[in-house]
């Protein structure tokens, strides 16, 4: 079973399915690292802002969609901040290295990848960032579920595009007056119906 690492989900799956393996799903660890990244971010600008170094703290502003691009879409400009970053905020380079490296390890999967994962996690400990110790006794606590989703468990990618897709038709469905309108809506746009015109 694929799931988000949502604290309440683990216990109820052990309740109601307990010989069901809990996968943790690869795009919201990588959120997840990404968001301790942001954390790091806004701490670091506010230091240098408290410090009277304005401009680079807008350096690290003017980063923040570099830092949070898979590595292999960066543009040539966004290139040229992240190497701006690397020189000027060494910690907060060295948190976006750590992201994608947990990004890195979903792509191998397998050994490989459980192998890459471990060697991250080490790393997020004994970086003395206090975001990333916080990520990797995360990744300690889910190490078996992300162990399970390298190798080859499921993910929550139909779940999660069907979710915005059913997000548009609520936002299409705020004239319906009933909630089961809603849901007729949702059944005939992603159910499979496709009951008889009544004008043919």
């Amino acid at each position: 079973m694929s799931a988000d690492g949502a604290d309440w989900i683990h216990p109820v799956v052990r309740e109601k399915a307990p010989q069901a393996q809990i996968c943790l799903d690869a795009f919201h660890v990588v959120k997840r690292a990404g968001e301790r990244l942001d954390d790091l971010r806004r701490r670091l600008a506010g230091e240098l802002r408290a410090a009277g170094r304005g401009d680079e703290a807008a350096t690290l502003g003017g980063g923040m969609r570099a830092l949070r691009k898979d590595e292999r879409k960066l543009t040539p400009g966004q290139r040229g901040t992240l190497a701006q970053i690397a020189v000027t905020s060494k910690p907060l380079y060295k948190g976006y290295l750590i992201k994608e490296q947990i990004r890195e390890a979903f792509k191998v999967k397998g050994a490989d990848g459980r192998t890459l994962m471990r060697g991250v996690t080490a790393w997020a400990h004994r970086c003395r960032i206090p975001e990333f110790t916080a990520l990797a006794r995360t990744l300690s606590r889910y190490q078996d579920s992300i162990h399970a989703t390298l190798d080859g468990g499921p993910s929550n990618g139909r779940a999660e595009a069907l979710n915005a897709q059913v997000n548009a038709l609520i936002t299409r469905a705020r004239g319906f007056r009933t909630a089961t309108a809603l849901m007729n809506m949702i059944l005939f746009v992603h159910g499979g119906i496709c009951p008889d015109s009544p004008y043919v």
